[in-house]
């Protein structure tokens, strides 16, 4: 299998300009995943790695630690626990919610997208924090 090496390049001047952690194409039955590695949160230099796999082998990457329903951002952008500064959060731990309900808003390009949960239960863990910055399939809720 053959890798054109400026695809890759492309793809890491993606993660640069668009302050991307991770980003993935599939052609046929080719993957190809750039991603920037934090060896930790202190001031160390970051590391980019390259890997590419076919469809044809199932390989999980990260173990899921967690344990429960987890809901993910539909979207890149950023997330909001309240409809404004100082107003009541969509959601608190302990707090039951049903399908549907919205539980964040994550704005993206000036736009506030209410993110709806997809499951019902009783929340878990928040994973975001107030204003911070979220990507596509990240979890930003857990439900027991």
């Amino acid at each position: 299998m053959k890798i054109d090496k400026s695809i890759i390049k492309e793809l890491s001047n993606y993660l640069n300009e668009f302050n991307l952690t991770e980003i993935e194409i599939t052609e046929k039955d080719t993957k190809i995943k750039v991603s920037k590695n934090n060896v930790s949160i202190s001031s160390q230099p970051v590391q980019t790695s390259v890997s590419a796999q076919t469809e044809n082998k199932n390989i999980s990457e990260k173990p899921s630690l967690k344990s429960g329903t987890e809901i993910t951002s539909p979207i890149i952008g950023t997330a909001y626990h309240a409809p404004e500064p100082g107003a009541k959060k969509f959601v608190e731990v302990g707090k039951k919610i049903k399908k549907g309900d919205t539980i964040m808003i994550v704005e993206a390009m000036k736009t506030m997208n209410h993110v709806p949960s997809n499951a019902e239960g009783v929340v878990k863990e928040i994973c975001v924090e107030d204003g911070h910055p979220v990507e596509f399939g990240q979890t930003i809720i857990i439900l027991e």
